[in-house]
């Protein structure tokens, strides 16, 4: 059974960090794209940031971009998102998300429907 476990999510203060993990088991996602997007209550889920299948290259929101960074160990097959200077409007359910194999050794996109596999997410709230 596929599945993507997010974890360390939490309370912060603004101007705060998190780091999240996402855990994959069930398979391997190291030749794939994996992605991180996030829904606030009452909004649209959106794209936070994409890193490629080898952790060559990564993308971001602008809304994130120098604040965020993405990383992955594929040993330990395991995506990452560091989140610095956390701002209230940071504030959401975060899901990491991984590709098909149909999409293996291929770049990331920004768009939710180029994912197969999705956490259930980890609340991050940024309040003081």
């Amino acid at each position: 059974q596929v599945q993507l476990v997010e974890s360390g999510g939490g309370m912060v203060q603004p101007g705060g960090s998190l780091r999240l993990s996402c855990a994959a088991s069930g398979r391997t996602f190291s030749n794939v794209a994996m992605a991180w997007f996030r829904q606030a209550p009452g909004k649209e889920r959106e794209f936070v940031g994409a890193i490629t299948w080898n952790g060559g290259s990564a993308g971001y929101a602008d809304s994130v971009k120098g604040r965020f960074a993405i990383s992955r160990d594929n040993a330990k097959n395991t995506l990452y998102l560091q989140m610095n200077s956390l701002k209230p409007e940071d504030t959401a359910i975060y899901s990491c998300a991984a590709q098909s194999q149909a999409r293996r050794y291929q770049g990331y996109t920004d768009d939710a429907l180029g994912y197969a596999y999705w956490g259930q997410g980890t609340q991050v709230t940024v309040s003081s």
